[in-house]
């Protein structure tokens, strides 16, 4: 079970499910804004729209001259100028001009901007900007508005633009251009200074102390597992009392250790150990001086063994058990014999352990050096016998099994 790969992979998966979210959320906004301005825009077209139709059903107003509304040069129709008074002469207005002066006090009061415009102007200051243009050449082409964003100045802005259909009541102005009941003969552009914009920065970090938060707990979360996961698996080869190797550790390595053996045509050695008279100890001293015995008597086995590669495990009840790879008979009769020697110099006292009156072990070594020839089974079961060997002998010895 790879708990650490698991765990970055989840923290991986964290990480695209909140981009993903930022990615949405953002994109919603930008919906949303775009609805909001596009709405805006329509609405804006509309009064537009209705101002320069009530102007053209009337056939256009009369205002007042003054130095900002003069008598339009390019409106060709009869009566243009007309005087109420020597001090109120008056002039027609059109719904082009109408339309740009009220463009005029939109964007003095609320910076917004509309325009009036066509690939064919009457007159020449109404000829249409790119974006104009751009737009009008779409209406040719069937589209029925136009809108997006953009930015000028660092400024955000929304762009607006739809068709202006030519009624009957601007054929007046505009029938010496060609134009019919029904074309549409330009449009009137809005742009829009957005007061609001996308909160990004916000959403960026709301969605950041998110990502931190979740990325903390999975991996809180995820070392709490991992020491769960260590201590389950520590327990599962490990012996709870002695704190060595258990049996089914001993089954993965001498199974291990057999295979290399015979693929590198190398010696291998098994010792098994028992401690001598465990059970009269257990009755004297009590089980749990038994199980402080135990402890003591497995650590010194595992400090007798110098080489990395050198493997000790609790076989069973008062039994131990030690693999050494490419070792000679000599060479494992000499690391039995220092195992043998460390547990006598505990000097646990076990008055029922003669003549030494100490706790002690005897042990049985079997050697194969031709791996080929015996199974890991054989082997343990002559370093069994080798162990009662010893026992027979007088226990607290050691003895080799010479028969393989």
């Amino acid at each position: 079970m790879k708990i650490k790969e698991n765990i970055l992979i989840i923290g991986m998966l964290w990480i695209g499910l909140i981009a993903l979210s930022f990615w949405w959320n953002y994109s919603q906004a930008v919906d949303s804004l775009e609805k909001n301005a596009l709405q805006s825009a329509r609405s804006f077209f509309q009064q537009i729209a209705i101002t320069r139709q009530w102007n053209a059903k009337h056939g256009g107003i009369y205002v007042p001259i003054t130095e900002e509304t003069q008598p339009n040069p390019y409106l060709k129709v009869p009566e243009r100028d007309i005087y109420i008074s020597p001090s109120l002469p008056l002039t027609k207005i059109n719904p082009a001009i109408m339309a740009r002066q009220l463009s005029e006090v939109a964007m003095e009061q609320k910076g917004i901007q509309f325009h009036s415009t066509s690939l064919k102007p009457i007159r020449p200051a109404n000829k249409p900007s790119q974006r104009e243009k751009a737009a009008l050449e779409e209406f040719e082409q069937g589209t029925l508005e136009v809108g997006y964003f953009f930015t000028k100045d660092t400024e955000s802005h929304y762009f607006y633009m739809a068709p202006l259909i030519t009624k009957k009541a601007c054929l007046g102005c505009h029938v010496q251009q060609g134009y019919k009941e029904g074309d549409i003969r330009g449009g009137t552009s809005i742009t829009l200074p957005l007061a609001k914009t996308i909160p990004i920065m916000s959403l960026l970090f709301g969605h950041l102390t998110i990502a931190l938060v979740g990325l903390v707990g999975i991996g809180m979360g995820g070392a709490r597992l991992n020491r769960a996961y260590t201590t389950i698996r520590r327990q599962a080869v490990f012996d709870a009392l002695t704190d060595i190797p258990n049996r089914r550790s001993f089954s993965e390595s001498i199974l291990r250790e057999f295979k290399r053996s015979r693929r590198d045509q190398e010696p291998l050695s098994i010792i098994l150990c028992d401690i001598d008279n465990f059970k009269a100890y257990n009755d004297t001293y009590g089980h749990t001086s038994g199980d402080i015995c135990l402890k003591k008597v497995a650590q010194a086995i595992k400090k007798s063994l110098h080489r990395p590669a050198d493997f000790c495990a609790r076989y069973g009840g008062e039994e131990f058990v030690v693999i050494l790879a490419n070792t000679s008979l000599a060479g494992s009769m000499l690391v039995a014999e220092r195992i043998r020697k460390s547990v006598v110099d505990l000097a646990i006292t076990h008055k029922k352990s003669l003549p030494l009156n100490v706790v002690s072990l005897s042990l049985g070594v079997a050697i194969s050096e031709d791996t080929s020839l015996i199974s890991h089974e054989d082997l343990i079961r002559f370093a069994d016998k080798a162990l009662y060997q010893a026992k027979d002998k007088g226990k607290n010895r050691v003895e080799a099994f010479l028969e393989i």
